[in-house]
């Protein structure tokens, strides 16, 4: 039985989604609650782009 992703918490829905990554139910619902007010990140799909992208995950992943 799947627990029911509307009336988890953002917290609790992205550990479902960490932890169960094939289910796409989840993972639609968690981005439907992303922020609309957002940075986008336009880089090239090239080395130097890749590389940017780490960079900026990076950067999240450390709280900056």
């Amino acid at each position: 039985m799947k627990p029911n992703f509307e009336i988890m918490s953002k917290a609790e829905l992205r550990a479902y989604v960490l932890k169960h990554k094939e289910d796409k139910e989840a993972l639609r619902v968690l981005m439907s609650r992303r922020d609309p007010n957002f940075i986008k990140y336009n880089f090239p799909n090239t080395e130097e782009g890749i590389e940017h992208i780490k960079e900026v995950i990076k950067r999240k992943i450390e709280g900056h």
